[in-house]
C-alpha cells in the first residue's frame, strides 16, 4: 500500500464546515479516515458516511479521546467552543490539553491544527484562545503543525457568510471602524490543500505557518468585491469609530443568521488586521497546482457552490458550533 492508503487520519469536528469538507477529500484521495464526533448520529446522512470509521469522542472526556485516537497516525484538530460555551477560552484550553495528552498516550505521530491569523500584541478573546490552543499542542511530545488562516471563503464558512449577509441586505450601511482593517482571506479549497499536505510536510520541530491568498484588502473592499460578483450595486459604507464590539455584534446578529454567541468573538477578531506575517509555508508545502486562488475567484467559486445567481439573493445556513473562521 502507498503511504496515503496505509496512513490513518482522524478528523475531529467532522460535523463542522471544514471538518466535513476535509473528511470527504481524504476519502476521495483513498485515505483511511476515522471521523470523530461527540454525537456520531449527526454524521448519519453525510455522503461519505459509509466510507469512514465513525467514533464517539468528547474533548471534555480524556478517556474517550484515547480510545478514538488508538491506532491513528494523524489527528486533525478542527473543533472550537466559540458560540457553544460562555467561557470558551477556558474550555478550549482544557480541550487542547486533553487532546495533547490523549495523542501522546495513543502514540499519534502528528497533530494538525487550524488556527487564525493574528498580529503581535493584544488579541481578542477568540484569537488569544486560538493562539493558546496552538501553544499547548506544540508543547506536547507529538509533532504539531499549526496552520494560521484568516477568513475562509466558501459557501458555509461563518466568516464568509457574515460578509455575504451584510452585503446582501444592506445597500447602505454604517459600520464599525474595523471595516477599514486589512484582511488576507483564503479559499476553502486552498485551506484543504494545506491541511492534507500538512500530514507529511517535513518539519524539524513543531511550529506555526501562516496561510492566505495572494490578496490583502480592507474588509469593506471584500464586501464590494462580493457585491460585484453577486450582481449587486456598489454598497455605500460609512465607518463609525464609536461602535463598540458589543453593539457591532448585536448589529451583525440583527442582519445575519449568525448566532450572537458566534458573532461576538468573530466581530472582536476583526478589531485587528488579519494578514500573513511570515511566508515560509512554501518551503514545506508547495502551493496547489495552478497557484493559490485570489479573493475574487474564491468568491465566484463560493457563489457557484450554492448555485447563487442574481441580486437580492438570501442565503440561509444552519451554523454549527464547530464551524471554523
Amino acid at each position: 500500500m502507498s503511504d496515503v492508503e496505509s496512513r490513518r487520519s482522524l478528523v475531529t469536528g467532522a460535523t463542522g464546515y471544514i471538518g466535513g469538507h476535509l473528511a470527504a477529500l481524504l476519502v476521495e484521495r483513498g485515505e483511511n479516515v476515522r471521523a470523530m464526533a461527540r454525537k456520531p448520529e449527526k454524521l448519519r446522512d453525510v455522503p461519505w458516511r459509509d466510507e469512514v470509521e465513525v467514533v464517539r469522542g468528547d474533548l471534555g472526556d480524556p478517556e474517550s479521546l484515547v480510545a478514538a485516537f488508538d491506532g491513528v497516525d494523524v489527528v486533525y484538530y478542527l473543533v472550537h467552543s466559540m458560540g457553544s460555551s460562555k467561557d470558551f477560552v477556558r474550555e478550549e484550553e482544557n480541550s487542547a490539553r486533553n487532546v495533547a495528552a490523549a495523542a501522546e498516550k495513543a502514540g499519534v505521530r502528528r497533530i494538525v491544527y487550524l488556527s487564525g491569523l493574528h498580529p503581535t500584541g493584544e488579541l481578542s478573546r477568540h484569537l488569544r484562545s486560538r493562539n493558546a490552543v496552538g501553544e499547548i499542542l506544540m508543547a506536547s511530545s507529538v509533532e504539531t503543525i499549526v496552520l494560521q488562516a484568516g477568513i475562509v471563503v466558501g459557501s458555509g464558512s461563518a466568516s464568509f457568510e457574515m460578509i455575504r449577509h451584510l452585503t446582501d441586505r444592506l445597500p447602505v450601511m454604517t459600520t464599525p471602524k474595523w471595516v477599514r482593517n486589512k484582511i488576507q482571506p483564503i479559499s476553502i479549497d486552498d485551506v484543504l490543500h494545506y491541511l492534507v499536505e500538512a500530514a507529511d510536510a517535513p518539519i524539524e520541530k513543531s511550529r506555526t505557518f501562516d496561510i492566505g491568498c495572494p490578496d490583502v484588502l480592507e474588509y469593506a473592499d471584500a464586501m464590494q468585491v462580493y457585491a460585484e460578483e453577486a450582481g449587486l450595486r456598489r454598497r455605500f459604507i460609512v465607518a463609525l469609530p464609536l461602535l463598540t464590539p458589543s453593539i457591532a455584534s448585536w448589529w451583525v446578529g440583527l442582519v445575519t443568521p449568525i448566532p450572537s454567541g458566534l458573532a461576538r468573538p468573530l466581530v472582536e477578531s476583526l478589531e485587528h488586521d488579519a494578514v500573513m506575517s511570515e511566508h515560509d509555508i512554501d518551503a514545506v508545502i508547495p502551493p496547489p497546482p495552478g497557484g493559490l486562488t485570489g479573493f475574487r475567484e474564491s468568491v465566484v467559486r463560493a457563489l457557484k457552490q450554492d448555485g447563487a445567481t442574481g441580486k437580492g439573493r438570501r442565503h440561509l445556513i444552519r451554523f454549527s458550533s464547530v464551524a471554523p473562521q
